[in-house]
C-alpha cells in the first residue's frame, strides 16, 4: 500500500527523491528526443531501463506528445511491445533554471542499433536472427493496426529495442493515434504529433497532409510504410538519410525482396498487410523462427511431434548463434521444462546448453528449474536427471540438497522399477558428500539398509559399493555402528557372489575406521571364511583381504612390542586410492547391469592400494572386469536371496527397530545388532588375550591337554585327526542351512551362512565365556585365534543336533561325544 501511494505522488511531480528507480549510464542512441538510461531498482537491485524526455516547461510540445507516449505505452499491452513498470514527471534543476522532465521505467531493453553492433552476426546467422526479429515487429505492428485500429506513425529501427532475451519490441509511442476512417472529408491530422516523425520516414501521403486519402487507405498504410524502412535500414547497416535511398534494393535478401517491395508500394490501398507478411515470405522460414515458434506452443503438440522435435534439436542448436540459443532458446526450453509442457529429451538439450554457461550463469539459468524438476511425477524426467546428475551435482549447494534436492530423490529409494531405485542408489555418491549428518543418520542409511536386502541382487551389490564410498561422509558414531555389520552380517552372508567380493573390498577400502579388536574378532573370522567360497573371484579377494588385514594385525602386534601407546587408537594401513577404485566400480555395475555370466561377475577395485607396500606379503594390483548383474542369470546361490530380500522391511537396528524378523538369518538383521564382541565385551577379550600372551606356563600345559587328549582318543582310527570332524563341519552346514531351525533362545545362534559356510559374527564371543566351565574345551587351549571361527562350524554343522536336542556346548566335550560313540 505504501508503495502504491508513493507511486501516486511521484506522478503527481513530487521530484526525484521518492523515485523507486536509480538512473545509470545512458545508451549513444534513442527515439527523438529521449534519451535511455540504463537503471536498477532500489527494492532489489532488478536491471530496468529508463527513459527520460525533458522540456523548459510543462507545456512544451515535446513534453505534450510525451505525456500521449506514456498514456498509449501504460494502457497497449502485447508480448512485442515494451513492457511498461512505472513513470513520473518532476522538476529537475539545470544549473540556474528547473527543467520539467518525464520519466518512464520499462523493462531491461537495449537499442536494436547497438544490440545488433554487439552480435556482430553474419550470413545465415545474421538474416536468421533478423527474420526472428522482423517476425516479432510485423507482430506487433499487426496487432496496432489489424485490432486495436490503432496506428504508430514511425516505426523503423529507432523504435525497436531488445530484450535480454534477445526478443524484438515495439516503443516509441508519443505519434500513436487512433485510425478514424469514419470521417474521410476531413482535413484534421489524424495523427496529432506526426511532426515527430522524420521526413525520411514518411509516406507521400503522409509527407502532403493527405489526411482524406489517409482516411481512405487500410489501417496498416503508414506503418507497412515504416517496416519497408526498417528492413531497409537492418540490411544495410546505415541509418536512412532520405526517401529515395528505399529504392537501392541491392543489401535486400532476395527471398524477402519481393514483399519489402510491396510494404513500400506508392498506393497507400495496395501495401501489403504486416499480417501477411510473415505468413508469405519464404525469408520466415529458417530453423530459429520455426524451432522458437515450436517451442512457444509446445504445450498445444503431442509427444510425438516432441520427442521428434528435441532429438533434432541438439543439431540445430549446433548450427545457431551461441548467444541466441543461450539467451532465447534456453530460457524457453527452461520454462516449458518448469511448467510440463516439454518432453523427458528436453531435460537433455537444457543440460547441454547449459554446458555452454559460464558456472556462475548456470547457478542462476538453469539450476533453479533443474531443483523444480526433482519434484515432478513424471518418471522419465526423474530418470534423466538421475541418469546426468554427475554433469551439474557438484554446482548444487549444501542447503539446497539437504532441503529440497534430497527429499525428492528419497523416494526413488522404494520405487517399484528396479532402474529407478539403481539410478536413485547411484545419485547418492555426488549427493551424500553434501547431506547434512542428520539427514545421513537418519534418513539415507534407513533407505540404504533396506537396498542392501533387495530383490534385486545388483542393487545389493552395489548398496555395499555405495557405503564403501560415502564411509568417510559419516561421523565416527556412525561408522562404527553401522559399516562392519553392514559389510559382515548383511554384504559377507549374501548369496549372490558379486555382493560377497564387494563386501570384502569395502571392508578392505574402509579398514583405517576400525580398531584392532574389531578387526581381529569380527572382521578376519568372516573374511577368512570365504577363503573356500564356491566362487573364484571372492576366494581371490578374501584372500587378498586375509593378509590385509593380517598386515594390520601385525602392525599393531609390533607397536605393541615396542610399548607404543597410541596403539590403540591406530589399526593399521591407511588406504590411497581405494574409495576412487569402488566409485568407478560401482558406476560400471549399475551401467552394465544385466549381462549374462556364470556367477554376476563385478569389476574390482585396487584392493592392494590398502596394503603396506614395506612387506613382501603385500596384495597384487587391481583387476579389472566388467559388471554383469542379471538375476537371471547369476548362480544358483543367489536363486534363495529374493525371498528374503521381498520378507525384509528392516532397518540397521535403532533405525527401525520394529520390523526386524528372525526367522530367515542374517539378512534380516540390522546394522546396529550388537554382536558378542560389542564395545562391552572387547575390553575384557583383549585383556584375556593380553593376558594368555603373557603367561609362559600355559604352552606347556596346552601341550600336556593335547596330548592327553589325542591319547584319549587314540583307539578310534576315524576320528585321529582331531580337526577332522571340525574341518567337515562347514561344507554339511552348507547343504542343510536352508532347513536348520535355531535351537537355541539367542538369535546370534542361527546358521545365516547358507552354502558359503561363513561364521556368524554374532557368535563369534559366545565360547569365550565357556572356558571356564569346561576346562576339557581343546579350544580354550589356542587363546590367538578368534573364538568365531571355531564356535560356527560346530554350531552349523548339525552333528550334534540329531542326537541330543539339548542346546550344543563347545567343541571340546562335542569332539568327547562322539569319540564315546565310536565314530
Amino acid at each position: 500500500m505504501f508503495k502504491f501511494l508513493k507511486e501516486v505522488v511521484a506522478g503527481s511531480g513530487s521530484g526525484l527523491k521518492d523515485f523507486p528507480y536509480t538512473i545509470g549510464e545512458p545508451y549513444a542512441s534513442a527515439w527523438g528526443s529521449w534519451t535511455h538510461h540504463r537503471g536498477t531498482s532500489k527494492d532489489d537491485g532488478s536491471p530496468v531501463s529508463i527513459f527520460s524526455l525533458s522540456g523548459s516547461n510543462p507545456q512544451d510540445r515535446h513534453l505534450v506528445a510525451g505525456r500521449n507516449g506514456v498514456k498509449r505505452l501504460r494502457t497497449v499491452r502485447h508480448p512485442n511491445i515494451l513492457s511498461f513498470l512505472h513513470s513520473t514527471e518532476a522538476e529537475v534543476p539545470d544549473g540556474p533554471a528547473m527543467k520539467h522532465t518525464i520519466y518512464i521505467v520499462t523493462e531491461p531493453v537495449m537499442p536494436l542499433s547497438e544490440k545488433v553492433k554487439e552480435l556482430n552476426l553474419g550470413g545465415t546467422q545474421r538474416d536468421e536472427y533478423f527474420a526472428w526479429g522482423l517476425h516479432q515487429i510485423s507482430k506487433a505492428v499487426s496487432f496496432l493496426n489489424n485490432d486495436c485500429k490503432l496506428v504508430h506513425g514511425n516505426v523503423c529501427l529507432a523504435s525497436v529495442v531488445v530484450t535480454q532475451t534477445l526478443d524484438w519490441k515495439l516503443h516509441a509511442f508519443d505519434v500513436l493515434s487512433e485510425f478514424d476512417a469514419n470521417n474521410e472529408a476531413s482535413g484534421s491530422p489524424m495523427l496529432q504529433f506526426e511532426w515527430l516523425v522524420g521526413t525520411q520516414y514518411k509516406p507521400m501521403e503522409l509527407t502532403k497532409s493527405d489526411w482524406a486519402s489517409i482516411r481512405k487507405s487500410p489501417p496498416w498504410a503508414i506503418d507497412s510504410w515504416g517496416l519497408g524502412c526498417l528492413i531497409y535500414e537492418l540490411f544495410s547497416g546505415a541509418k536512412l538519410a532520405r526517401t529515395e535511398d528505399l529504392r537501392n534494393t541491392a543489401s535486400i535478401p532476395k527471398s524477402l525482396l519481393p514483399d519489402y517491395q510491396r510494404l513500400l508500394n506508392s498506393t497507400p490501398s495496395r501495401r501489403l498487410n504486416p499480417s501477411k507478411l510473415i505468413d508469405n515470405s519464404e525469408f520466415f522460414q529458417n530453423k530459429l523462427v520455426e524451432t522458437i515458434q515450436f517451442m512457444e506452443v509446445l504445450n498445444l503438440k503431442d509427444s510425438v511431434e516432441k520427442d521428434s522435435f528435441f532429438r533434432k534439436l541438439p543439431n540445430i542448436a549446433e548450427q545457431l548463434p551461441r548467444e541466441i540459443v543461450l539467451k532465447k532458446l534456453l530460457p524457453v526450453l527452461a520454462s516449458s521444462l518448469e511448467f510440463g509442457s516439454a518432453a523427458a529429451p528436453a531435460l537433455t538439450v537444457l543440460l547441454k546448453m547449459g554446458s555452454w554457461l559460464s558456472v556462475d550463469q548456470f547457478s542462476i539459468k538453469v539450476l533453479p528449474t533443474i531443483v523444480k524438476l526433482f519434484a515432478s511425477n513424471d518418471r522419465a524426467i526423474r530418470a534423466c536427471l538421475l541418469q546426468h546428475i554427475d554433469q551439474f551435482g557438484e554446482s548444487l549447494s549444501a542447503q539446497t540438497v539437504d532441503e529440497q534436492v534430497f527429499p525428492n530423490v528419497a523416494t526413488g529409494f522404494s520405487d517399484t522399477t528396479v532402474s529407478i531405485r539403481e539410478l536413485t542408489l547411484k545419485s547418492m555418491l555426488v549427493l551424500a558428500p553434501k547431506l547434512s549428518q542428520r539427514t545421513i543418520s537418519g534418513s539415507l542409511l534407513k533407505y540404504l539398509s533396506k537396498l542392501q536386502v533387495d530383490e534385486d541382487p545388483g542393487i545389493r551389490t552395489n548398496t555395499t559399493i555405495l557405503l564403501g564410498n560415502i564411509a568417510s561422509h559419516m561421523n565416527d558414531g556412525t561408522r562404527k555402528r553401522v559399516l562392519i555389520n553392514a559389510f559382515t552380517v548383511r554384504a559377507l552372508r549374501d548369496t549372490f557372489p558379486p555382493a560377497r567380493a564387494a563386501g570384502i573390498m569395502a571392508l578392505s577400502v574402509t579398514s583405517s575406521y576400525y580398531e584392532m579388536t574389531e578387526i581381529a574378532t569380527r572382521i578376519l573370522p568372516n573374511i577368512v571364511v570365504l577363503t573356500f567360497d564356491p566362487d573364484s573371484d571372492v576366494r581371490t579377494k578374501a584372500f587378498k583381504a586375509t593378509d590385509q588385514f593380517l598386515q594390520i594385525a601385525k602392525q599393531h602386534h609390533e607397536k605393541l612390542t615396542t610399548g607404543d601407546t597410541m596403539v590403540a587408537e591406530s589399526t593399521g594401513v591407511q588406504l590411497n586410492t581405494g574409495n576412487s577404485g569402488l566409485l568407478g566400480w560401482a558406476m560400471s555395475s549399475i551401467t552394465q547391469k544385466g549381462k549374462a555370466s556364470d556367477h554376476g561377475s563385478i569389476s574390482t577395485a585396487n584392493a592392494s592400494n590398502s596394503q603396506v607396500s614395506a612387506t613382501s606379503a603385500a596384495t597384487p594390483g587391481t583387476q579389472a572386469s566388467t559388471a554383469g548383474y542379471a538375476p537371471s542369470t547369476s548362480s544358483s546361490l543367489d536363486k534363495a536371496a529374493p525371498a528374503s530380500a521381498r520378507s525384509s522391511v528392516d532397518g540397521w537396528g535403532e533405525l527401525e527397530d520394529d520390523n526386524i524378523h528372525e526367522e530367515n538369518g542374517s539378512d534380516k538383521e540390522g546394522w546396529d545388532d550388537v554382536d558378542p564382541f560389542d564395545d562391552k565385551a572387547s575390553p575384557s577379550l583383549l585383556s584375556n588375550i593380553q593376558a594368555a600372551q603373557k603367561r609362559p606356563v600355559v604352552q606347556p600345559k596346552q601341550a600336556v591337554a593335547s596330548a592327553k587328549s589325542h591319547q584319549l582318543k587314540a583307539p578310534k582310527s576315524e576320528d585321529d585327526p582331531l580337526w577332522g570332524p571340525i574341518a567337515a563341519a562347514p561344507p554339511k552346514s552348507a547343504s542343510k542351512s536352508a532347513d536348520i531351525k535355531p535351537s537355541t533362545s539367542h538369535n546370534d545362534e542361527d546358521d545365516l551362512w547358507g552354502s558359503i559356510a561363513a561364521p556368524a559374527p554374532k557368535t563369534s564371543g559366545k565360547p569365550l565365556k565357556a572356558p571356564a566351565a569346561n576346562s576339557d574345551d581343546l579350544w580354550g587351549a589356542i587363546a590367538a585365534p578368534p573364538p568365531s571361527t571355531k564356535a560356527r562350524p560346530l554350531a552349523s554343522s548339525g552333528r550334534g543336533r540329531g542326537t541330543k536336542p539339548a542346546q550344543p556346548k563347545l567343541g571340546a566335550q562335542r569332539i568327547g561325544r562322539t569319540s564315546s560313540t565310536g565314530m
